[in-house]
């Protein structure tokens, strides 16, 4: 992580050409493409979980944000019943945990979540730091941060710090917080700040698991197995330390 309040003035070049490049890789089934191969209500909650989980069942993030709204899906379901009857269940037994940030009826919003990952990933000095100047009180608790996390996205406007649980590099979130002179570099899947390569690649890491998972799924595997699987995609353990030192 760039120290808060070093400037960096070195300039970066042709990262457009590599977000373009990113972005040109990202086809794949989607999981309107495959949920009718799966008729069985846990099921058809599985295979949506087990995509939206992909990175994180591979130990590339610590952390995705998974917000199921109340309505008919095109799987002619609704995902938010589907997850008040099935999901504790399904996600005790992927070995991840989850916690509720926010049920307005309308939706929930879910932060779905390694253990051992988020809890390295929060054990970091330089995370302490940051979530203390954010303003938690108790930066060095796991549950206390959580509850404060929870607290926050009740309340109005959503916390920028978001991106430190969710694993994205922590350069990019002082960047995107106003809180380090680090100039924007480019778009990809967040917002960039200061030298793009490690973000990029860790990117297109998380790039290669939702695919391997997304085809996975099309070929019809059973989606409760999907949802347990861990430390697959390219580079296992690696790719855990890339998010945990990409800073």
């Amino acid at each position: 992580m760039a120290a808060i309040g070093k400037r960096e003035d070195r300039r970066w070049v042709q990262t457009e050409p590599a977000v373009a490049a990113v972005a040109a890789r990202s086809a794949r089934p989607g999981w309107q493409d495959f949920s009718p191969l799966y008729t069985e209500d846990r099921d058809c909650l599985a295979s949506f979980l087990a995509l939206e989980l992909a990175e994180v069942l591979q130990e590339a993030k610590p952390a995705n944000l998974v917000c199921l709204a109340n309505k008919r899906r095109s799987c002619g379901r609704n995902l938010y019943l589907l997850w008040k009857e099935h999901g504790q269940a399904l996600i005790e037994a992927s070995g991840l945990k989850v916690r509720v940030l926010a049920d307005r009826g309308s939706s929930v919003l879910l932060l779905l979540y390694s253990q051992s990952a988020l809890g390295a990933l929060l054990d970091q000095k330089s995370v302490r730091v940051i979530l203390q100047k954010a303003g938690y009180p108790e930066p060095d608790r796991f549950e206390a941060v959580l509850s404060e996390l929870e607290h926050r996205v009740e309340g109005e406007g959503f916390p920028h710090e978001i991106g430190v649980f969710l694993g994205y590099p922590l350069k990019d979130v002082v960047g995107f917080m106003g809180w380090a002179p680090l100039s924007f570099t480019c778009q990809g899947p967040w917002k960039i700040f200061g030298n793009p390569v490690p973000s990029l690649e860790l990117a297109e890491n998380h790039r290669k698991c939702r695919c391997e998972m997304s085809l996975q799924l099309a070929s019809g595997c059973n989606p409760l197995d999907c949802l347990k699987r861990t430390a697959r995609g390219a580079g296992g353990t690696p790719d855990r330390q890339l998010f945990l030192s990409a800073a």
